[in-house]
């Protein structure tokens, strides 16, 4: 699944403003530093003159009798404040800034930014209604004073346009660069649902390896494990992969008690083989008939007699790829409803185990009788079991649900074992298993996706057991 994010490139209500700093009280734009020098040619000599004059004018009031200067006093007192304030706000070099306030602030209404207090009469920067004295005036980020014509305001916080890019442009987790824009200026990047990697959406056609456990794409500081069948796994899934036939007979054994666990318990010794993937598409071409499957399949459960080429000694590892793959042709006879469970080998434990599950609930279906059951009803059922045996290994028993922990009413007070790893699993398996857990809950197929979804409501209301009663009676699942 695409993910697609966007980001508007300029500023919005409640996104960072890129502004050219609005510079008051006798500073040019262009020198933030030096005050000016005010020319010959002074265009404010009409008002210091009408200043002067309404100086004067109050001077000459004070000499008057105080009947002839009562009428005048409280006008000529307004004129001659406003006069003085006017004075003091006045900057003939000060460029249009069209965020400015209309009208000078009172004193006491300018704090700065930065430090908080108060800013006097003295030079002060301004931008977007938001002061600051010229010392204050720093990046948030590497604390240099901010000497460029332009800059990033997140905020009340003013950065230099490149520590900002630095800390807030989203990195391709890939690549390692900034995620660049589109044509239309927006930077668009693919995300992943679970894990949350971000990358440019050029990887997906570059040929950039993705791991086939956990499906997280290679960083360029990184090297996957190839092997060698078009796959690549990352370093955390190597970690726990299961490489042979004889590696995963205890971690099969162990699936097989969590069946009977459940009362669910398989008499005929189904064989369980660790195949590479040719091998396991070609065992897939000579059903004649089974389960549909998904584009990718990792595992099997079949019904017809074949010779399978499976894998016995685990495969070497030499730089970034597997050697000495040993393999060997095995004779499967048909001795019940169910010839063999064949897996996708080098997929990690828990993967391994989930894929064990489903295809043991194929075979323990087929062996109990049913029937002609759809791809909704059928693999919607396995997926559940798949789900459940996930749960029990990486969630504290008080933590799942008791209604689908059982087949038999009787045994609704005995969990299955909580984990089939000795000493329990590693923070990272754990994160691998809620990842599987997730993929199963969130896919978007009809058979696998909605069928899990349907049975898995009806196990958690009626029960596994009375949903597999129901299965058996109708073939559907009950509602």
């Amino acid at each position: 699944m695409k993910w697609l994010c966007t980001f508007l490139k300029g500023s919005k209500p409640g996104e960072p403003n890129r502004r050219r700093p609005q510079i008051t009280a006798g500073e040019e734009e262009d020198t933030l530093w030096q005050p000016p020098v005010r020319p010959k040619n002074d265009p404010t000599r009409n008002d210091n003159e009408e200043l002067d004059r309404a100086i004067a004018e109050s001077l000459a009031e004070d000499v008057k009798p105080p009947k002839e200067r009562n009428h005048k006093g409280d006008s000529n007192d307004e004129d001659l404040a406003r006069a003085i304030q006017d004075s003091l706000n006045m900057n003939p070099y000060t460029p249009y800034n069209p965020y400015a306030p209309s009208q000078a602030q009172p004193r006491g209404h300018r704090v700065c930014g930065r430090c908080k207090h108060e800013i006097g009469h003295g030079h002060y920067l301004s931008c977007m209604g938001i002061y600051w004295h010229p010392q204050c005036f720093r990046c948030c980020s590497c604390g240099h004073p901010i000497r460029e014509t332009e800059f990033t305001l997140l905020g009340t916080d003013p950065y230099h346009k490149l520590c900002y890019k630095e800390l807030h442009h989203p990195k391709c987790d890939v690549c390692l660069q900034f995620i660049p824009t589109n044509r239309s200026g927006l930077i668009e990047y693919r995300a992943h649902p679970f894990w949350g990697q971000k990358y440019c959406p050029l990887h997906e056609q570059d040929r950039t390896p993705r791991c086939c456990s956990c499906e997280k794409m290679e960083p360029r500081n990184t090297k996957y494990m190839s092997l060698g069948d078009g796959r690549s796994l990352c370093m955390e899934c190597l970690g726990s992969a299961v490489m042979d036939t004889g590696e995963c007979q205890p971690l099969y054994h162990s699936i097989r008690d969590y069946y009977e666990g459940m009362n669910m318990k398989l008499d005929q010794q189904i064989p369980m083989l660790l195949v590479e993937r040719q091998a396991l598409n070609e065992a897939m071409e000579g059903e004649s008939k089974g389960p549909h499957h998904m584009p990718e399949t990792r595992g099997l459960c079949l019904s017809e007699e074949q010779t399978v080429s499976s894998i016995f000694r685990r495969p070497r590892i030499g730089g970034n790829r597997l050697l000495d793959m040993r393999t060997q042709p095995q004779k499967l006879t048909r001795r019940c409803e169910v010839t063999a469970i064949l897996v996708l080998y080098g997929l990690p434990r828990l993967l391994t185990g989930s894929i064990l599950a489903h295809e043991l609930m194929h075979g323990w279906l087929r062996l109990k009788g049913y029937r002609n059951l759809n791809a909704e009803v059928e693999e919607g059922i396995c997926q559940v079991m798949s789900y459940l045996w996930l749960e029990s290994e990486i969630l504290p028993a008080s933590s799942r649900h008791a209604p689908s922990s059982s087949y038999a009413s009787s045994s609704s007070s005995s969990y299955p074992p909580t984990s089939s790893k000795k000493g329990g699993i590693s923070h990272t398996e754990k994160k691998l298993g809620e990842f599987f857990m997730h993929q199963i809950a969130n896919d978007t197929s009809t058979a696998y996706g909605d069928g899990f979804r349907t049975a898995y409501a009806a196990v958690n209301k009626y029960g596994l057991r009375q949903t597999l009663n129901h299965i058996r009676l109708t073939g559907g699942f009950p509602v």
